[in-house]
């Protein structure tokens, strides 16, 4: 059996578990704070049974909440907001993940800092283990292989959000997200070498543009799925099922993924040429890498820490916006449930544009005859430009709309820059190298995010912390010009 265009049904397969990875990544930050609206009955009404989100005012001033799953909860007015919306009247209550393991009281003053602080102290354990694994991903990956690397890294990391399920408290739940981050960081320094085995050089950059924008996909679909299955589920089956999705895809992988390209049983004469011609591999461009370079050998070589120190500055807006948003929309907004749901995706919507367009501009520019280095700049300045100004937009925004809008086109910018920025391993080095670079700059990427979230926490206004990200994009672009040169080949 050949199949026409395989190295599209390949990068098909790694969207569909980016998309997966995104939604496991998201259980925790979508389901550990969540305004749920209540309509509120008559006070005459005997009790909720049966009625599903309802909420009756008993003789005692307390509030019986029913919710979609006919669970039944007393809590004390102190807890109760009282909101008018559509001509009905709510009880807006404070639940989530942190509320039902006691992490935080909803009746403290302080209970939306402490949320913020402690989903931030979750996330940098998170951030540590991802780090870790996107360094020595890159280097297992390059010993492995893509086939054998993505199998254990989907299964390690479904596995790990399907047992946080069981979670019973804090040092639980981090461990089980440290499981996650060792799991999930693979994809990165994986699909990166992946291009470079299926793909020319001129298509990298597209390639890589539909891998970010199945990141921002898995972005959109998240507060979705993740917050209906919570309100039918709750958070523990939450986690069983967007877990389950990790380990169901590995066996569509390994029976897809059979080999390399000049291996592969099912790819035809003519894709196997295309690819190979327009790789620029080791004989092709004489530049012999049998055997991978060392991190050592990475870290002497100036042009290489373009990619490092690019990633430090630039990876921590995606990462503070994947973590706080939706924390942001229910403090400052104060969106309930199914509003954030139903508003948190446009902003990665943006970014899913951003990641294909990016990869699509510096391809056109170098069908155009425009060199690789040309194309590689002129889009990371483009992509940085796009920031700029919507992040400034996003701080001003007096409405939850324009809010989502100018957010969108921050991530649309950051996708349409990092798809050039994650493409230049791929450019300046081939074979069992490029994705120990790769998983060079992610780590530095994760020490970047680590660091931001950790002065987050002393951060208690949101704008000032939207204008530090702001400032990154300068020092990101710095930092790569001044060390890359020309982007080609390195020669010894």
């Amino acid at each position: 059996m050949k199949i026409k265009g395989m190295r599209w049904v390949i990068i098909t397969l790694i969207m569909m578990i980016t998309i997966i990875n995104y939604l496991d990544r998201g259980t925790l930050n979508y389901m550990w704070v969540a305004n749920i609206d209540y309509e509120l009955l008559p006070a005459s009404s005997a009790d909720t049974r049966g009625e599903d989100n309802t909420a009756v005012l008993l003789p005692d001033g307390s509030y019986r909440l029913c919710n979609s799953r006919g669970e039944e909860t007393d809590v004390p007015a102190s807890r109760v907001r009282i909101k008018e919306k559509g001509g009905c009247t709510y009880a807006s209550v404070q639940e989530g993940m942190a509320v039902d393991l006691g992490l935080i009281d909803p009746e403290d003053p302080d209970a939306s800092q402490k949320a913020k602080d402690m989903l931030g102290t979750i996330t940098i354990f998170f951030m540590l283990a991802y780090g870790v694994s996107q360094m020595v991903s890159g280097k297992i990956y390059d010993k492995i292989g893509c086939r054998r690397g993505f199998f254990w890294s989907a299964l390690v990391w479904g596995v790990a959000d399907a047992l946080t399920s069981l979670s019973r408290g804090l040092v639980s739940l981090t461990c089980f997200r440290v499981m996650l981050g060792l799991g999930e960081a693979g994809p990165w320094p994986g699909t990166t070498k992946s291009n470079a085995i299926w793909f020319p050089q001129k298509e990298r950059a597209l390639a890589q543009g539909l891998f970010g924008a199945a990141a921002s996909v898995g972005s959109v679909l998240a507060p979705i799925v993740i917050l209906m299955l919570f309100l039918a589920l709750g958070w523990k089956w939450t986690f069983v099922v967007v877990g389950g999705l990790g380990v169901i895809w590995v066996v569509l992988w390994l029976f897809i993924n059979k080999a390399d390209p000049e291996d592969h049983p099912w790819v035809t004469e003519e894709e196997k040429n295309h690819i190979l011609e327009g790789r620029c591999n080791p004989v092709a461009c004489d530049l012999p890498e049998e055997k991978g370079k060392s991190w050592g050998e990475l870290l002497r070589q100036r042009k290489n820490w373009s990619v490092i120190l690019g990633r430090f500055f630039l990876d921590p807006i995606w990462w503070m916006f994947v973590t706080f948003l939706p924390l942001y929309l229910t403090d400052v907004f104060h969106l309930n449930i199914k509003e954030v749901a139903f508003s948190a995706w446009v902003p990665y919507a943006g970014a899913a544009i951003g990641s294909i367009a990016g990869g699509w501009f510096s391809g056109w520019l170098i069908s155009k005859g425009r060199t690789v280095n040309f194309a590689r700049k002129c889009a990371i300045l483009v992509g940085g430009g796009i920031i700029l100004p919507a992040m400034i937009g996003s701080v001003m925004a007096q409405s939850v709309m324009m809010a989502v809008i100018c957010m969108a086109f921050v991530l649309g910018g950051f996708q349409f820059f990092i798809t050039n920025l994650q493409t230049i391993p791929s450019d300046l080095h081939s074979g069992k190298s490029v994705g120990s670079l790769a998983g060079l700059g992610g780590a530095a990427a994760v020490l970047g995010t680590i660091l931001a979230i950790f002065f987050s926490d002393m951060i208690s206004s949101w704008t000032l912390m939207f204008g530090l990200l702001a400032a990154l994009v300068p020092l990101s672009w710095l930092s790569i010009f001044l060390t890359v040169g020309k982007i080609e080949k390195i020669k010894e």
